[in-house]
């Protein structure tokens, strides 16, 4: 069933806006009858039905609310170094559809890319609509913050994940020995182009991190996050 995020459901009536209703009817091409989820951003979703629909206005009925099945029993925070180009917008889109919890841009020593604030912000603005629109398509009950640009450092001082992992080239721990006891938060660092150097490395270790490795076989940036999500997901029974 379709699904829409609303800021705040009251009552047994949902009224959306006209970005939401021209995409409802002219995208989707539903009508007055047809049923859709919409969801709160906090867990609930809310079984609709259409009552009135116009070019610029959609009225829906509550039918039915309960807590949303879909979001993973481990959030995870992904802080991606920022690569080049455009490559960032499909590591939130597909991260977003695999479950991450919240994705934080981050800048390293061989960052290639390196947007000023201004330029971040308005990158930022796009990079929330991409996990919006992830989000919807695949059924999620939050959508994924897209936080603000962080160097490397500070990231690591900051981040409070039960877990944290950073994956490097230069080997660490199989990912499967890390998910033994019941993991409710974890931490994934992941290199730019370049990767990450030695001391970068070391920080998250001090912090109480550890390394580990996704294989033999060395992936690439927009690659990396993509298969880290799927094996924790697969690890701590969330792809059943």
């Amino acid at each position: 069933m379709q699904k829409l995020f609303v800021e705040n459901v009251a009552g047994d009536k949902v009224y959306l806006d006209g970005e939401q209703s021209r995409h409802i009817a002219k995208s989707l091409r539903m009508k007055k009858g047809d049923m859709l989820t919409v969801c709160d951003g906090k867990g609930l979703d809310y079984g609709c039905v259409i009552d009135e629909i116009t070019r610029d206005s959609v009225t829906l009925t509550v039918c039915y609310k309960q807590a949303g099945k879909s979001e993973p029993t481990v959030a995870v925070s992904l802080y991606q170094g920022v690569p080049k180009g455009d490559k960032f917008e499909d590591i939130i889109q597909k991260c977003v559809e695999l479950g991450v919890h919240d994705i934080t841009p981050v800048l390293t020593k061989r960052s290639v890319s390196r947007p000023d604030e201004k330029q971040a912000e308005k990158k930022r603005e796009r990079y929330g609509k991409i996990a919006l629109e992830a989000a919807q398509q695949s059924g999620r009950g939050i959508v994924p913050e897209i936080c603000e640009m962080s160097d490397f450092l500070s990231a690591v001082k900051h981040c409070d994940a039960e877990l944290k992992i950073v994956f490097y080239e230069g080997g660490g721990e199989p990912l499967k020995n890390l998910f033994a006891g019941d993991v409710k938060s974890v931490a994934v660092f992941i290199g730019p182009e370049g990767g990450f150097e030695k001391e970068e490395v070391a920080a998250v270790l001090r912090s109480g991190g550890v390394a580990a490795t996704l294989g033999k076989r060395i992936l690439r940036t927009q690659t990396a996050p993509v298969a880290a999500l799927s094996a924790i997901m697969l690890l701590t029974g969330n792809l059943e």
